[in-house]
C-alpha cells in the first residue's frame, strides 16, 4: 500500500476520496438534474451538466497533480531526546505542481512545485534516546477545486539516531572553547614567513642582523581523559546525559577525550568525528542487555 521514498507514485498506489466539499457539490448536481427532469427545465440541464463536466475535469486534474511525484527523505544531522527531529521531504515533479500537502504525526507542510523541485520541512518529535524509526508519511494533494483529495503513503526503512539529552548541570568544569591552548610560551625565533602578525617579528632582531625572523611560541599539551559511564551517578539515562554534556564540552575545548561503557570503549580521540563516534555510542547503548549480560 505505500512506497518507499526515490519512487515516482504509480496509478495503483494513488486513491481518490470525496472531500466534505465535493459531496455538497454532488448534491447540488443531482438536485439540479431531479428539478430539470421534474419541470422540464433546459437551464436547470445545462447547469448540471455543466457542473457535472467540471467536476470531472477537476477530478483528472487532481488525479495527474500526484501522479509520479518522487518524494526522498533527508534527515536532519543529529538529534537530542527532548527536542525536534527536522525532516526534510524533497519532491520532484518533473513538471509544475500546485497544492501539495505532506502529512505526519500532528505534523504537516504544504508547497508548490513552480520549476518543478520543492521541500517541505517537517518537525517530529524525539522524546527518547535510541533509535526511532521514521513514521509513516502521507501525501496528498486537493488542488485545483477541493472536489476529492488524491492520496498516497510514503514508507521509509530509514531511522532516526536520536542523542541523550545534555544534562549541563552535573557536566565538570571544563576549559571554553580555545582557553588554555594558545600559544604562549616563547619557544625561540625562526625565519618569517609572508602573513606572520606585525607583532610577531623580532624587530630587534633585524635591527641587529638586518634578516627578519618571527617569534615563535609553543602551545600547551591538551587534556587527555576518560569519560566513564561507572563513574557517574543515577539512573542508566541519566548517566548517559551526563556523559553526552561531557562529550560536547570536552569537544568545544579541545580536549583529547574516550569513553567506557559497559562492553563498549570508544579510544582517545579529538574532533568531529571523535565527537560524532561517541554520541553514537552513547544513543546505541542498550542498559537492558548489559543488565542481562552481567545477571548471574
Amino acid at each position: 500500500m505505500a512506497i518507499a521514498p526515490g519512487t515516482p507514485l504509480p496509478q495503483r498506489r494513488l486513491f481518490l476520496l470525496p472531500t466534505r466539499f465535493g459531496l455538497v457539490w454532488a448534491v447540488l448536481v443531482l438536485v439540479l438534474l431531479l428539478f430539470g427532469i421534474n419541470y422540464q427545465n433546459s437551464l436547470a440541464y445545462g447547469l448540471a451538466f455543466w457542473l457535472f463536466a467540471l467536476a470531472v475535469i477537476a477530478l483528472l486534474r487532481t488525479w495527474r497533480n500526484l501522479l509520479g511525484v518522487i518524494a526522498t527523505l533527508r534527515l536532519p544531522p543529529e538529534v537530542f531526546a527532548g527536542g525536534e527531529a527536522r525532516l526534510g521531504v524533497v519532491f520532484s515533479g518533473g513538471r509544475p505542481r500546485s497544492g501539495l500537502e505532506v502529512h505526519v504525526e500532528g505534523a504537516a507542510a504544504r508547497l508548490d512545485l513552480p520549476e518543478g523541485q520543492g521541500e517541505a520541512s517537517l518537525a517530529l518529535p524525539a522524546p527518547r534516546r535510541g533509535v526511532q524509526r521514521l513514521p509513516l508519511l502521507r501525501l496528498e494533494s486537493s488542488w485545483p477545486l477541493g472536489l476529492v483529495r488524491a492520496l498516497a503513503w510514503l514508507e521509509s526503512r530509514e531511522s532516526l539516531l536520536v542523542y541523550p539529552r545534555p544534562l549541563d548541570d552535573d557536566a565538570p568544569r571544563h576549559r571554553h572553547a580555545g582557553a588554555g591552548l594558545e600559544a604562549s610560551d616563547f619557544a625561540g625565533l625562526r625565519r618569517a614567513e609572508p602573513g606572520d602578525s606585525p607583532a610577531r617579528l623580532a624587530w630587534k632582531q633585524w635591527s641587529r642582523t638586518g634578516e627578519l625572523a618571527a617569534k615563535a611560541f609553543s602551545v600547551p599539551p591538551r587534556q587527555q581523559l576518560w569519560l566513564d559511564y561507572d563513574a557517574c551517578r543515577g539512573d542508566p539515562e541519566r548517566r548517559l546525559s551526563i556523559l553526552c554534556a561531557r562529550v560536547l564540552a570536552h569537544h568545544l575545548a579541545g580536549d583529547r577525550y574516550g569513553l567506557r561503557l559497559p562492553g563498549v570503549t570508544l579510544p582517545q580521540g579529538e574532533g568531529s568525528r571523535q565527537r560524532r563516534e561517541a554520541l553514537e555510542a552513547l544513543a546505541r547503548f542498550d542498559p537492558a542487555a548489559t543488565a542481562r549480560r552481567e545477571a548471574p
